[in-house]
């Protein structure tokens, strides 16, 4: 009970080490100029990064080898798309979501469409797309599978 109390008065507890910043406080050293001989220009127009000012809440935890399989499953789902397309958001992986499990040793993706997340939803696209899904298989070597259900 000790050990349990110290490790949350710490904040060890409940928040895991990988999710914790290591810099407390980025945002304000943003505002200072880099030292002279670092290679970084003071006066550059990048956009200032919004770095969090507590520990972010992760969207998911995927081991290495389901992001890959997620990836390489979007990949070949957007590979299918028009290629004179692919500057719309309708025809982009901003329109699109996967589904990664894991059965066998094998990963099993379905990617689906949401093109509700595009304004307008872009054009050639009809109300019937909003229900649109590919379902890949990864094998244990990477090999990308589309299942068979439709050309």
């Amino acid at each position: 009970m000790l050990l349990a109390s110290l490790l949350m008065q710490t904040g060890l507890l409940g928040t895991p080490l990988c999710n914790r910043r290591p810099d407390p406080s980025p945002v304000e050293s943003q505002g200072q100029e880099a030292p002279p001989d670092s290679g970084i220009s003071a006066s550059t127009s990048e956009p200032v990064i919004p770095w969090p000012k507590q520990d972010l809440p992760p969207l998911a935890t995927l081991e290495g080898p389901a992001i890959q399989a997620a990836h390489a499953a979007l990949e070949e789902a957007l590979k299918r798309f028009p290629k004179e397309s692919t500057d719309k958001c309708a025809f982009s992986a901003r329109a699109l979501e996967v589904v990664i499990g894991q059965e066998a040793g094998w990963y099993f993706a379905r990617v689906n469409r949401r093109v509700d997340r595009c304004p307008g939803f872009g054009p050639g696209v009809t109300g019937l797309e909003t229900d649109w899904f590919e379902l890949y298989a990864i094998s244990p070597k990477g090999e990308v599978t589309r299942y068979p259900y439709q050309p």
